[in-house]
Protein backbone atom coordinates (compact mmCIF):
# COMPACT_ATOMS: atom_id res chain seq x y z
CA UNK A 1 0.00 0.00 0.00
CA UNK A 2 3.03 2.39 1.02
CA UNK A 3 4.06 2.10 -2.86
CA UNK A 4 0.84 2.94 -4.03
CA UNK A 5 0.63 6.11 -1.80
CA UNK A 6 3.99 6.94 -3.23
CA UNK A 7 2.95 6.80 -6.77
CA UNK A 8 0.05 8.90 -6.00
CA UNK A 9 1.20 11.85 -4.42
CA UNK A 10 4.09 11.62 -7.10
CA UNK A 11 0.97 12.27 -9.49
CA UNK A 12 -0.77 14.82 -7.66
CA UNK A 13 2.29 16.46 -7.51
CA UNK A 14 3.06 16.25 -10.66
CA UNK A 15 -0.28 17.10 -11.96
CA UNK A 16 -0.24 20.76 -9.88
CA UNK A 17 3.68 21.62 -11.17
CA UNK A 18 2.10 21.10 -14.45
CA UNK A 19 -0.91 23.64 -13.69
CA UNK A 20 1.21 26.00 -11.83
CA UNK A 21 3.97 26.27 -14.68
CA UNK A 22 1.29 26.31 -17.47
CA UNK A 23 -0.20 29.43 -15.29
CA UNK A 24 2.88 31.28 -15.32
CA UNK A 25 3.57 30.90 -19.22
CA UNK A 26 0.04 32.18 -19.57
CA UNK A 27 0.35 35.04 -17.64
CA UNK A 28 4.24 36.13 -19.26
CA UNK A 29 2.37 35.40 -22.74
CA UNK A 30 0.11 37.66 -21.51
CA UNK A 31 2.27 40.46 -20.22
CA UNK A 32 4.51 39.91 -23.28
CA UNK A 33 1.51 40.70 -25.67
CA UNK A 34 0.05 43.80 -23.83
CA UNK A 35 3.97 45.23 -23.90
CA UNK A 36 4.43 48.05 -26.26
CA UNK A 37 6.58 46.96 -29.33
CA UNK A 38 7.54 49.23 -32.29
CA UNK A 39 7.19 48.20 -35.71
CA UNK A 40 10.15 46.97 -37.26
CA UNK A 41 9.51 48.97 -40.89
CA UNK A 42 8.33 52.19 -40.33
CA UNK A 43 5.12 53.61 -41.99
CA UNK A 44 4.54 54.60 -45.34
CA UNK A 45 4.64 58.39 -44.15
CA UNK A 46 8.07 57.66 -42.48
CA UNK A 47 10.08 56.67 -45.50
CA UNK A 48 12.54 58.21 -47.14
CA UNK A 49 10.92 60.15 -49.99
CA UNK A 50 14.01 58.64 -52.35
CA UNK A 51 12.42 55.48 -52.15
CA UNK A 52 8.75 56.33 -53.28
CA UNK A 53 10.64 58.31 -56.12
CA UNK A 54 12.18 55.34 -56.52
CA UNK A 55 9.78 53.06 -57.43
CA UNK A 56 7.50 55.69 -59.52
CA UNK A 57 10.93 55.96 -61.51
CA UNK A 58 10.83 52.40 -62.10
CA UNK A 59 7.33 52.02 -62.40
CA UNK A 60 8.02 55.04 -65.33
CA UNK A 61 10.85 52.63 -66.89
CA UNK A 62 8.32 49.92 -67.00
CA UNK A 63 5.94 51.75 -68.66
CA UNK A 64 7.94 53.49 -71.51
CA UNK A 65 9.45 50.01 -72.06
CA UNK A 66 5.89 47.86 -72.32
CA UNK A 67 4.62 50.78 -74.88
CA UNK A 68 7.84 50.87 -77.11
CA UNK A 69 7.60 46.91 -77.23
CA UNK A 70 3.59 47.35 -78.58
CA UNK A 71 4.72 50.16 -80.43
CA UNK A 72 7.33 48.76 -82.55
CA UNK A 73 5.76 45.57 -83.16
CA UNK A 74 4.84 45.48 -86.45
CA UNK A 75 1.92 43.53 -86.27
CA UNK A 76 0.16 45.16 -83.61
CA UNK A 77 -1.56 48.59 -84.12
CA UNK A 78 -0.99 50.56 -80.84
CA UNK A 79 -2.58 53.67 -81.46
CA UNK A 80 -5.82 53.30 -79.34
CA UNK A 81 -3.83 51.46 -76.43
CA UNK A 82 -2.74 53.11 -73.28
CA UNK A 83 -0.11 51.74 -70.60
CA UNK A 84 0.24 52.41 -67.36
CA UNK A 85 1.73 50.90 -63.90
CA UNK A 86 0.25 50.72 -60.86
CA UNK A 87 1.84 49.87 -58.16
CA UNK A 88 4.15 47.51 -59.99
CA UNK A 89 1.38 46.08 -62.09
CA UNK A 90 1.08 46.84 -65.71
CA UNK A 91 -2.03 47.49 -66.96
CA UNK A 92 -3.45 48.02 -70.74
CA UNK A 93 -6.50 50.33 -71.42
CA UNK A 94 -8.02 50.91 -74.33
CA UNK A 95 -9.40 49.28 -77.76
CA UNK A 96 -8.67 47.21 -80.20
CA UNK A 97 -10.58 45.60 -83.63
CA UNK A 98 -9.88 42.01 -83.50
CA UNK A 99 -9.54 39.26 -80.80
CA UNK A 100 -6.10 38.57 -82.67
CA UNK A 101 -5.05 42.06 -81.71
CA UNK A 102 -6.59 41.69 -78.32
CA UNK A 103 -4.45 38.18 -77.83
CA UNK A 104 -1.05 40.21 -79.72
CA UNK A 105 -1.53 43.23 -77.13
CA UNK A 106 -1.20 40.78 -73.90
CA UNK A 107 1.56 38.57 -75.24
CA UNK A 108 3.49 41.38 -76.32
CA UNK A 109 3.09 43.22 -73.00
CA UNK A 110 3.88 40.41 -71.08
CA UNK A 111 7.00 40.03 -72.82
CA UNK A 112 8.02 43.10 -72.19
CA UNK A 113 7.17 43.43 -68.64
CA UNK A 114 8.67 40.36 -67.58
CA UNK A 115 7.59 39.18 -64.24
CA UNK A 116 5.42 41.60 -63.58
CA UNK A 117 1.65 40.96 -63.87
CA UNK A 118 -0.07 42.55 -66.89
CA UNK A 119 -4.09 43.38 -66.33
CA UNK A 120 -5.67 43.79 -69.40
CA UNK A 121 -8.59 46.73 -69.62
CA UNK A 122 -8.97 46.42 -73.47
CA UNK A 123 -12.07 46.36 -75.81
CA UNK A 124 -12.52 44.80 -78.86
CA UNK A 125 -14.50 47.13 -81.33
CA UNK A 126 -15.22 45.83 -84.40
CA UNK A 127 -14.53 47.57 -87.73
CA UNK A 128 -12.98 49.45 -86.02
CA UNK A 129 -10.35 52.34 -87.83
CA UNK A 130 -6.62 51.69 -87.97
Amino acid sequence: MKNYRGKRTLVKRAFLGSIVFGLAGVAAQARAQSAVTLPVNPPAAVTAPSTQSAKAGADEKLRKHVQEALHTDPYFYDEHVTVSVEKGVVVLRGFVTSDWDLRNAIRIANKAAGDRRVVDNLSIKLGGTR
